[in-house]
Order: structure tokens, then sequence, then C-alpha cells
């Protein structure tokens, strides 16, 4: 079988980060077994699967077989394709520590190197640490409950299976990311009074707004100083240096790790 060009699995390795799924992929390689790299990995075995999937449909590329079978009973078997991409993964991280290694130290501070190689549409990115995780009923949704730097409560809506993969606990380091539009500006004061299980709330001074007609993109400066965008209604009338509040759902938070 010819082994497709490095570029063909950009995607992949593009989108790994720090979760498991190259974890998986390499542990489906060593035991020939989804549901015991499943439990090596300490995930479900559909979360496994939702890894292999996901690298599979970011590369364009089979790499898992799951035709093994015989007289041991079925299986699975990493694929040429997938053997490649670990190894090309093995390759990018020594060449990323090394790299780190030289110049890391003049980048180091609250989001640090290990956030620069992530693209997003989405200019909201803050680093925060978790507090912690809650189920949410008996459904297939966690509530993630975290801080930001500046100790403002900050929380998301995700998956079991997306938190198992991301490896989320207590104390751990991540990146909060939201789409500007899904943030609703509003001055301080102003009934932004969201609680934990109806929304989130960051409050800051107004950096920057756009002029023009219709809803107003506002640049908030929070106490960490970083920057968090969204929008004002029509007549809000907001100026540089008032306070304000920025406000949206948990659901439009999307976790993140550094790579």
């Amino acid at each position: 079988m010819t082994l497709p060009a490095p570029h063909s699995l950009n995607e992949a390795l593009g989108h790994t980060a720090s979760d498991k799924r190259l974890e998986v992929l390499r542990r489906v390689g060593q035991t020939g077994s989804i549901s015991q790299a499943a439990r090596d990995a300490g995930i479900s075995y559909k979360a496994a699967w939702q890894a292999i999937e996901t690298l599979t449909n970011l590369s364009g590329l089979p790499l898992v077989d799951r035709s093994v079978g015989g007289n041991g009973g079925g299986g699975a078997r990493i694929t040429l394709q997938g053997q490649q991409l670990l190894a090309l993964a093995d390759e990018l991280a020594l060449a990323r520590a090394q790299v780190f290694a030289r110049h890391g130290q003049g980048l180091a501070g609250s989001v640090g190197p290990a956030h620069l190689g992530l693209r997003t549409s989405m200019r909201n990115q803050l680093p925060c640490v978790v507090d912690a995780l809650q189920p949410v009923g008996q459904g297939p949704m966690v509530s993630v409950s975290m801080h930001t730097l500046c100790g403002q409560p900050l929380a998301s809506l995700i998956t079991r299976e997306s938190a198992e993969m991301l490896g989320l606990a207590p104390q751990l380091a991540v990146l909060a990311l939201c789409k500007a539009t899904a943030v609703e500006v509003v001055p301080a004061g102003g009934g932004a009074t969201a609680q934990p299980d109806t929304g989130c709330t960051l409050q800051g001074v107004v950096a920057d707004v756009s002029p023009g007609p219709g809803p107003q993109e506002v640049a908030l400066t929070l106490p960490s100083g970083h920057l968090w965008v969204g929008f004002a209604p029509e007549g809000a009338g907001l100026a540089v240096g008032d306070a304000v509040c920025g406000r949206f759902a948990p659901s439009a938070v999307v976790i993140g790790l550094g790579g």
C-alpha cells in the first residue's frame, strides 16, 4: 500500500492538542482491541470510538481496520496510515519540545507557547483552571466549572465523552473559547447577574467599540489583561473606559487544551 503524503494527515495532527485521541489510536495498535484500548486509556468504549472516528474524519484516511477475525475472534488493527500518523505525531512532539526549550522561556505566561498552534475562528480565548465537573441529571452532558486567572467564574456545558477525551479534572489548565456573536455586552450593574446554572458573566472595561448603526462590537479588557469580544444592543451608548459585563450561555463555551 502506498502511504499518503504527510500533508494528508495535517488535519488530524493539528487537532489533537493534548487530548487522548492519539493515545487511543496508539493503544489500539498495541492491543488489537478498541475495548482494551478504552480500558487502558481510562475512558468509555463510546469515547474511544469517537476518538478514532474524529481522527479518521480529520485525516480523511482509514486509520483502523475492524475486519480482523478468525479463530481468535474479532478485533481491530491499525492501518499503515495510522502507523504513519503516530510516527509523524512523535516527530512533531519532539521537534516542538526542542523549539520550546530554546525559545519558550520568553513566551512563558498565562497562556504559554502551547496554545500558539491553536487555529480557530473564535477570537475569545481565555486561560482558565478547572474547578469541578458535575453531571447534568442522567443525560450525556457535564457542567464544567472553571475560573479565570483573575478569579472570575466560568462554566461550560459539554458531553461526558468530550470531558473524558480531554482528561478534564480539577486544577487542569485549559482554554475557554467562545464566539463573539454569543456574547451580549451590557453596562455593569445593568442586570447581568448570571447564576452558575443559567449563564456566565465576565466583568471588564470597554477597550474598543466599533462605530456604525446596529449592534456594536465591543472589546472588553478583563482584570487579567485579556480581551473578550461581544456585541452590545443598538443604542447602548457604550464608550471606551465604561465598566461592562459580557454574558453568555455555558453551552457557547468550548474547552481547549494546549498541545
